[in-house]
């Protein structure tokens, strides 16, 4: 009678003739548990209860007991005691009232489902974290090591000029290294804060795949892979940020090159259709697993084997990749026969219909021209190898190790550019912004502040302050002097 009851209410039931035979069902999963009260007398109920006790952390099974009227029960007491999610219905009872407790105690159980799946997201979400920060600390570790190698070997050998260089150009392509996985981080880091911004114009695709091309050149070259090129003869005209746009093709070109092995093929293509450019990156590398490709995409996610094929890197390339094409109105797709049948990933992005407009030719080197500047670090190493580089340059520099120190050499040095780092202890950059501004001295003087900071929210904090520019570390020496020529124009 109650199976038909539940069952007329859209309820799907399922009847225990006996407590074993529920407990086997239980196994199986359950929403809900109706139960008589005298089967709880039963010597098997012992063995329920245990069950009911042993559930894991995130399961409340709700028990519903139907028992008789009048004086309380002593089993019903002893099962309210033992198991947590009991509900007493007392016969005879309405069938409305029966069916809606039915309901709220299935709802009930639905949300303990979802917080199953939310509590299993976690955790695998936890895990890729784990091994994603144990893959920057063993990224990060690379790097270090040769650095390390060819500093104990300059202080302590003195080379020539020749083998001197050799060692420079080494400690230049680590540190490069370095600062492309910090900037993989913070790209990362802006994107999922919705920080990020693109600077988006008429551009030809086609530039920006050739652009894309040079970046990876050396990467490809290395391997010994034979890069094909398969472009329109037409300009592939599209409103869009160039740079970002350049950052996630030549991410793709990178990815085929490190995940092919040695001499291997790479294809590039691009074509115009329906009104979209559709551009794919082909290789015959070592290919993705059919149930990696619905993830390959997501954060901390890396296929089976392939950190160690990657030849370095976090594995956050796609998922960049990704957001910076979304970002721009389009979308991307992986596909793979499997593994080492190769990988395909094919972005698409709306096209203009009136011709992009031409790029315009990069700008000669840049020289800077003589000033004094006052560099602010706290940090000796750091403000020492700056102001020896700026003095390099043909400038005049002057060094303060404290905000304190800066204030104090401002009315006889008068310089015409400072560089402050922020994050200073006791006066912060901020602070001795605001008082060089106060200064006589230092109101007409041109601030740029220093930092390892670079979201909008801090490059709207300095302006507060009273800087001029925002630079964000590492800087690229030749950016900076690209920079001063700039502003001094």
């Amino acid at each position: 009678m109650t199976r038909a009851v539940l069952e007329r209410a859209g309820v799907q039931v399922q009847n225990c003739t006996t407590l074993a035979a529920l407990a086997d069902e239980l196994a199986h999963g359950a929403g809900a548990l109706v139960l008589a009260e005298e089967a709880l007398a039963e010597p098997a109920a012992t063995g329920l209860t245990q069950a009911l006790q042993r559930q894991p952390p995130w399961s409340d099974l709700p028990v519903l007991v139907l028992a008789r009227q009048g004086a309380d029960s002593r089993v019903v007491a002893e099962a309210m005691d033992s198991v947590a999610n009991v509900t007493v219905i007392e016969r005879p009872m309405r069938v409305a009232a029966f069916v809606s407790s039915v309901r709220s105690a299935l709802r009930a159980r639905n949300r303990q489902y979802d917080l199953r799946a939310t509590l299993e997201g976690l955790r695998l979400a936890d895990q890729r974290k784990t091994e994603f920060l144990a893959t920057l600390a063993h990224e990060l570790r690379n790097p270090l090591a040769p650095l390390q190698t060819a500093l104990t070997l300059l202080k302590r050998k003195r080379p020539g000029p020749d083998e001197a260089e050799r060692h420079y150009d080494m400690m230049r392509r680590q540190v490069d290294h370095m600062v492309r996985l910090v900037n993989d981080l913070m790209e990362i880091s802006r994107i999922t804060r919705g920080r990020i911004e693109l600077d988006t114009a008429a551009i030809d695709l086609q530039q920006v795949l050739r652009d894309a091309v040079e970046l990876s050149r050396p990467l490809i070259d290395a391997a010994g892979h034979r890069l094909q090129l398969q472009l329109p003869d037409a300009p592939l005209p599209m409103h869009g940020d160039g740079v970002r746009l350049t950052q996630v093709f030549a991410n793709l070109l990178n990815n085929a090159a490190r995940y092919t092995p040695p001499g291997g093929h790479l294809v590039l293509a691009a074509q115009a259709t329906g009104g979209e450019a559709v551009v794919s990156v082909r290789d015959d590398g070592i290919g993705i697993a059919p149930e990696m490709l619905d993830t390959v995409f997501d954060m901390f996610v890396q296929a089976s084997g392939a950190s160690k094929a990657a030849q370095g890197g976090l594995g956050i390339g796609l998922t960049l990749a990704r957001s910076l094409v979304e970002l721009q109105g389009g979308r991307i797709a992986a596909h793979s026969a499997g593994l080492g049948q190769g990988s395909e990933f094919t972005v698409r992005l709306p096209l203009q219909a009136t011709p992009a407009a031409a790029v315009l030719a990069d700008a000669p080197a840049p020289t800077a021209s003589r000033r004094t500047v006052l560099v602010v670090d706290d940090n000796r190493d750091a403000a020492d190898s700056l102001a020896e580089f700026l003095d390099a340059a043909g400038m005049a520099t002057a060094v303060a190790y404290s905000g304190a120190e800066a204030l104090e050499l401002l009315p006889g040095l008068r310089p015409e550019l400072a560089i402050l780092d922020i994050g200073m202890p006791g006066m912060d950059g901020y602070e001795l912004a605001r008082r060089l501004r106060q200064h006589p001295a230092g109101r007409d003087l041109l601030l740029v502040a220093l930092t390892g900071w670079g979201q909008q929210r801090d490059r709207e904090a300095t302006a507060a302050a009273g800087f001029d520019h925002h630079l964000v570390k590492p800087l690229d020496p030749d950016a900076l002097l690209g920079f001063l020529d700039k502003i001094s124009r």
